[in-house]
């Protein structure tokens, strides 16, 4: 099959129908044992300092791997990946561009499916079969989150790694699954956590430090249960057809309708507190507005760009929030969905 760099969680379907072997550019960015080398590569051709990290890891990568076709994805992510688009045309890349709908509307997204399909010389029957043999992987991956908040026995790290990599399955939906079910058989004989761990949410893009962040967090006595835009990237939402699950899919849409999927969470979950991750130089980063007057609970914002392990600022400040949940007094298994919860 022909590699296809991806900028984001896309319709790896219809790229899978039409004979290509979906690679998420950022899944290899970070898990690279020297990512500040491919951020490197990016500044020598010319990005500027004050761009986000992710941007320059995703040309990083694509150069250095040689990567020839990618699909950038224009509306629904990251506004500058339009010129980073741009510049791998520049390149000789051949580039496709994608836009998820404006909004979660099943008609307008079987038509974006529909061109893309066209765009690439496949059909969405094809792509339909695809769905189907990904749902085991994808039925592992809400088992793994099940296992995560419910029974306690995974790990916040564990969750976010093959929630995030279901955006590409590692390149091999089969070994996924395999992998992921020996996880999946390993934990389940695990002593779960303790009940005293404090419960936390992570909301926002995954963060640059994560191989960081949730290990020190179990270090000081809590626990991520909820990965908001990883667990949204394995689909958590069993749908019936193409069109339906990418409506489903919550991260390329406003805010409100990502916070339609946050905050039953936040109550299922029992979730004392809360991280909100933002990106340098991001546009998301203007959401914490909006997350701090909808969630009534305690929110931590942390921003991070090229520092790929937690900074000593950093564990600081979780440290101090860790405290502070701590010292509060027992909060309702029932947070309320108005007012603002800060720190």
């Amino acid at each position: 099959m022909t590699t296809i760099g991806i900028t984001t969680t896309v319709p790896i379907e219809v790229l899978m129908a039409a004979g290509y072997k979906p690679v998420d550019l950022n899944n290899v960015f970070v898990s690279d044992p020297d990512p500040e080398r491919l951020v490197n590569i990016a500044e020598k051709a010319g990005f500027p300092l004050n761009c986000c990290a992710w941007i320059k890891g995703l040309y990083g990568v694509a150069m250095e791997q040689g990567i020839e076709n990618v699909l950038c994805v224009t509306t629904g992510d990251c506004s500058n990946t339009i010129m980073l688009m741009e510049v791998f045309r520049l390149r000789g890349l051949n580039v496709i561009p994608f836009a998820f709908p404006d909004s979660p509307s099943v008609q307008d997204m079987q038509r974006t499916l529909e061109s893309l399909a066209r765009t690439l010389g496949t059909t969405l029957e094809a792509a339909e079969k695809v769905r189907q043999a990904f749902e085991k992987a994808r039925q592992l991956a809400r088992e793994l989150d099940d296992l995560t908040w419910k029974q306690g026995v995974v790990s916040g790290w564990e969750n976010h790694y093959w929630l995030v990599s279901a955006s590409d399955f590692i390149g091999d939906h089969r070994e996924y699954e395999a992998q992921l079910s020996q996880l999946l058989d390993e934990s389940r004989g695990r002593k779960p956590y303790p009940d005293d761990m404090l419960r936390l949410a992570y909301l926002g893009v995954p963060s640059v430090f994560a191989r960081d962040l949730y290990r020190y967090l179990e270090s000081c006595g809590a626990r991520v249960v909820f990965n908001e835009i990883q667990r949204q990237f394995a689909m958590p939402n069993p749908e019936s057809s193409l069109a339906q699950q990418y409506t489903s899919y919550t991260y390329p849409y406003s805010i409100f309708d990502r916070l339609e999927d946050i905050l039953p969470q936040l109550r299922l979950r029992r979730v004392d507190g809360v991280i909100h991750y933002v990106q340098a130089f991001c546009h998301r980063g203007i959401g914490d507005i909006i997350f701090r007057h909808a969630i009534d609970l305690p929110i931590l914002t942390l921003e991070g760009n090229a520092d790929f392990m937690l900074t000593h600022h950093l564990r600081t400040r979780l440290e101090a929030f860790i405290d502070m949940l701590r010292r509060r007094a027992p909060i309702s298994a029932h947070p309320k969905t108005k007012g603002a919860g800060s720190f």
